[in-house]
């Protein structure tokens, strides 16, 4: 699961040990040599259909880690682009990788920025929110766009009950919640809880109009249905 360069087994202990902010902190310099990060597949299948509903003027990536949603706003936007995320050490990875962007450290549940952006988009960072904090992130994202703007983000297909994929993902959701019932500070991961029809009724709510795009480049289930979409939801 992990390049050479990665971070070993102790390391990911002290960081899972860790609060999320300081958690990401200490993966920052080795985290894009862990499946963490966002397949390349994915990025460039999102760029397409972005490409596709573009052009953009402002670009924003939200929880941008070290920058890889960062690479398809600059594919798909015309003007400067800004990645925000809470964690100081993958700002700093993302700074070396993307010296043209503007890099702002902040929570994305409270954005210091203003209604400036024609795009938003997000990669692999909703499961460090709680359900119940979900509502507040959405209208934050609201609230930077621009009349018209989108926030766009895919969404992979839940596996199947009873697949090993599906296992894995209730496994891992128990080992967080055990550890976060024992340890302090929590470190909240929890992906399971992210569910698209959720998701839509919460995007309605803060004001977006929603559409799915289905993400042709991951494939499709053997029932006909794409194995990812691109949520676009439109101010």
């Amino acid at each position: 699961m992990f390049a050479p360069q990665g971070p070993t087994f102790r390391e990911l202990t002290v960081q899972a040990l860790s609060s999320v902010e300081r958690g990401y902190d200490l993966l920052a310099p080795k985290f894009d040599h862990t499946p963490f990060r966002t397949p390349e597949v994915i990025l460039d299948s999102v760029a397409r259909v972005l490409d596709g509903l573009g052009p953009f003027g402002r670009g924003l990536d939200l929880c941008c880690g070290t920058g890889a949603g960062l690479d398809v706003l600059d594919k798909v936007c015309q003007e400067r682009v800004t990645g925000v995320d809470i964690s100081a050490g993958m700002l700093a990875v993302a700074a070396r990788a993307h010296p043209e962007a503007d890099l702002v450290r902040a929570d994305a549940r409270a954005l210091p920025l203003g209604p400036e952006y024609d795009l938003a988009v997000s990669f692999g960072a909703f499961g460090h929110f709680l359900p119940g904090e979900r509502p507040r992130l959405f209208a934050q994202t609201y609230a930077a766009l621009r009349p018209g703007g989108r926030f766009a983000f895919p969404v992979v297909a839940p596996a199947r009950p009873g697949s090993p994929g599906h296992l894995a993902m209730l496994g891992f959701d128990a080992v967080m919640r055990v550890r976060n019932a024992l340890w302090r500070p929590p470190f909240v991961m929890y992906y399971r809880g992210f569910g698209l029809a959720d998701v839509r009724r919460e995007l309605t709510a803060a004001g977006f109009s929603v559409d799915l795009h289905a993400l042709e480049e991951l494939g499709r289930r053997t029932d006909g249905s794409p194995r990812a979409r691109l949520v676009v939801a439109t101010k």
